[in-house]
């Protein structure tokens, strides 16, 4: 029996294994996918079969960040070998970078300004949804609430729609107040979807902070927010650590609100990204880098979060 029963066992832990690596297997296969092509000459991104081995070049980085337009007849020698070396990058891809008439000074492709106005937007965003969320959780979880359950349903009812449904009423609002194509307009609009989402995971964490932490603290002499600031966040730093990375990621990648809202000044980089694809033959190397480069910042933040959301999404349960 003993015997049926390590075989058993066996078999699980072999099954399980080889389901996590299959899983793994599907989800590192586009990332992979992604930085192969971000890092190939042009005229390898689209071959079939896909070519595995090559020699990597940076020149889509380059077409990235640079304004370009196509060559209509070669440089000569001597320009071609006074230019930079990313910029013979540009001339041996059939294009050549657009320089400014009065300076000379190398033109941006905005970019670097879309991906400035994606931390800017999803950072601020992050925080305030956070505070706010904790701050609110925290009353319906110490105090009693008129109607809490209400409440509640009415906070999680505003994540019912998808942002595509209210786009174009936020559209018409947004162009009569002037917060259209503006950092403060989309920083409003994403604190407001990941509120709710906020709310709900720490009112699970605040729940499970006993109330006797605060009562002693009261009893010291602590003011109501001074116990909170002082007993309770240090106790749900976790919570906020874990809730801060899901909002983070739905800012980040965020795109509806993006493409209506903004137009150039706010424009983040998801709508941005694909706008790279143009008229013509695409040039797949290029959006490969800019989503390679897009990958980066929410990759860092949430390997750093990494311990306090494991164990924030074992510790957040909501209890009644």
């Amino acid at each position: 029996m003993a015997g049926v029963q390590t075989s058993r066992e066996k078999w699980t832990n072999r099954t399980a294994i080889a389901a996590v690596f299959v899983a793994l297997i599907i989800m590192l296969t586009p990332i992979y996918w992604i930085a192969a092509t971000a890092f190939k000459p042009r005229n390898l991104a689209t071959t079939i079969p896909p070519t595995v081995m090559y020699e990597p070049t940076v020149s889509p980085f380059v077409k990235l960040f640079t304004k370009r337009s196509q060559l209509r007849e070669q440089p000569s020698q001597e320009e071609y070998d006074a230019a930079p070396w990313w910029e013979q990058m540009v001339f041996d891809g059939g294009e050549k970078v657009v320089r400014n008439a009065k300076t000379g000074e190398v033109r941006s492709s905005g970019y670097g300004d879309r991906f400035k106005n994606s931390l800017i937007v999803s950072i601020i965003s992050t925080v305030l949804a956070v505070s706010m969320g904790t701050l609110t959780a925290y009353g319906f979880s110490r105090f009693k609430v008129a109607g809490e359950d209400d409440w509640l349903f009415f906070i999680l009812s505003t994540r019912m729609l998808p942002p595509v449904v209210v786009a174009i009423p936020m559209f018409l609002m947004y162009r009569v107040v002037g917060l259209n194509d503006t950092h403060m307009g989309l920083i409003i609009l994403y604190t407001a979807f990941n509120l709710s989402f906020a709310v709900w995971i720490m009112k699970g964490f605040i729940d499970e902070i006993p109330r006797e932490y605060e009562e002693a603290a009261l009893v010291d002499g602590y003011t109501r927010i001074q116990a909170f600031f002082k007993v309770v966040v240090p106790e749900a730093l976790t919570g906020m650590a874990a809730t801060a990375v899901f909002c983070f990621i739905t800012a980040w990648n965020e795109y509806a609100f993006a493409l209506i809202m903004t137009n150039r000044n706010a424009q983040t980089a998801p709508p941005y990204i694909p706008s790279q694809v143009g008229s013509g033959l695409p040039d797949w190397t290029v959006i490969a880098a800019g989503t390679f480069l897009f990958l980066i910042p929410v990759a860092i933040f949430t390997f750093l979060l990494r311990n306090h959301l494991l164990r924030g999404m074992s510790f957040g349960a909501i209890r009644k």
